[in-house]
């Protein structure tokens, strides 16, 4: 092979590999999240057009952002919805002044996260993570998916085998192509078994619905504070840490702006918070969506045109998805982010004096726990660094209390 050959191969490498990351990023978003979205919002008492309003305008804004962030900072800056935000949501209900009150206190949240962005000491606070406790609540987050394909193996092994093979053999010939090939394998045995219930397709494609909010303070006590809460506690928090994990330095500050503005946009048409993504930017800014650390900022533009796509169609999206098995989604993002997982603990337990605190955030983060409405990665990041700041006080457990 001539050398020319060599270079443009290379080149295509390049060029294909964050592409279908990010690719599969946003489909691991949206499939594994978008039912949930429209059972929160149904609860919190929209209409059945203005749920599939609200999901259709926060994909649309956080395409928006994915893509113009990426590009202008040159850096796989990654964008999603508040997925523990809409999983309270649907334990609330609907608040006095319905559906309205709501999409009031999504206004309120939003206003809340612009403000953090405007306030730089408390956005500076909040970014400084020691790295190990970072990589170590990375790992914690992503343990969970990782484990996705041998689970997959044991629930549909016709399925989840053929995709694990795929990914092995891609390993051994053509390492930068094992997942986007383990992707093309799920996407053909997807569409060779999934069956559609009749009437599917059946209704309108969504449409904007205008929601004119209202402010309560029921909702804003029960809602609006809370959705802020835990949009920062359980995704911009961790969203940081992955981007700091990885290599990247983010500006929280204009980050958390603008998806304060982009949310208060989208509560106008009765979509919830968006936030810096955190398990999906693992796979945009890990070594899986491309090996040099320069080269990933196109995979969360690309993640950004899926959900662009998927805006419109999100009722042949959802049909799609929703007869589709689960396991084989989180299968192959699992097998993505194998990868990332190695790299977080590698960098977590780098240094000896920090692994004890680091293991405690792993650990607490991977438990999964929920306290006060807020998950585990916020509270494992809290325990690791308070771990930290002990041993570094020199306030340390005597060798006979660490056990054997």
């Amino acid at each position: 092979m001539s050398k020319i050959e060599t270079v443009s191969g290379d080149g295509a490498r390049s060029f294909f590999q964050p592409i279908m990351a990010g690719a599969l990023a946003a489909i691991v978003g949206y499939a594994s999240t978008f039912t949930l979205v429209l059972a929160a919002l149904t609860a919190a008492g929209a209409t059945p057009q203005q749920a599939g309003s609200g999901l259709m305008t926060v994909c649309i804004a956080i395409g928006i952002l994915n893509i113009v962030v990426s590009a202008r900072l040159r850096i796989p800056a990654s964008f999603a919805w508040s997925t523990p935000g809409v999983a309270f949501i649907l334990t609330v209900g609907e608040p006095v002044g319905g559906f309205p009150a709501v999409a009031g206190a999504f206004l309120v949240a939003a206003g809340l996260l612009v403000l953090t962005g405007l306030i730089r000491p408390l956005a500076r606070l909040v970014a400084s993570i020691p790295a190990p406790i970072a990589n170590a609540m990375l790992a914690g987050m992503l343990l969970t998916l990782c484990l996705a394909p041998i689970k997959a193996v044991a629930e549909l092994p016709a399925l989840a085998l053929p995709i694990l093979l795929a990914w092995v053999l891609g390993l051994r010939f053509a390492r930068r192509f094992a997942v986007p090939l383990a992707v093309v394998v799920t996407g053909v045995l997807l569409a060779a078994t999934t069956h559609l219930p009749p009437g599917a397709l059946d209704g309108s494609w969504p449409v904007f619905v205008p929601v004119m909010p209202v402010f309560t303070a029921d909702a804003i006590i029960r809602i609006g504070l809370p959705v802020y809460i835990v949009t920062m506690a359980s995704q911009n928090l961790p969203g940081l840490a992955v981007m700091q994990a990885n290599g990247y330095t983010l500006p929280p500050a204009p980050m958390f702006i603008l998806t304060g503005i982009s949310s208060a946009a989208t509560a106008f048409f009765g979509g919830h918070t968006s936030n810096l993504a955190a398990i999906t930017a693992a796979i945009c800014a890990g070594p899986e969506a491309h090996p040099d650390h320069e080269k990933r900022w196109p995979a969360p533009i690309s993640a950004g045109v899926v959900y662009l796509l998927l805006a419109p169609a999100a009722s042949l999206a959802a049909a799609f998805i929703a007869a589709s098995p689960p396991i084989l989604i989180q299968a192959v993002a699992g097998l993505a982010l194998l990868s990332s997982l190695t790299a977080a603990l590698a960098g977590a337990l780098a240094h000896e004096d920090v692994r004890l605190p680091a293991i405690f955030t792993f650990v607490t983060t991977a438990s999964g726990i929920t306290v006060l409405g807020v998950g585990a990665p916020f509270w494992g990041l809290v325990g690791g660094i308070a771990m930290l700041l002990l041993l570094r006080l020199g306030i340390r457990p005597k060798p006979e209390n660490l056990g054997t």
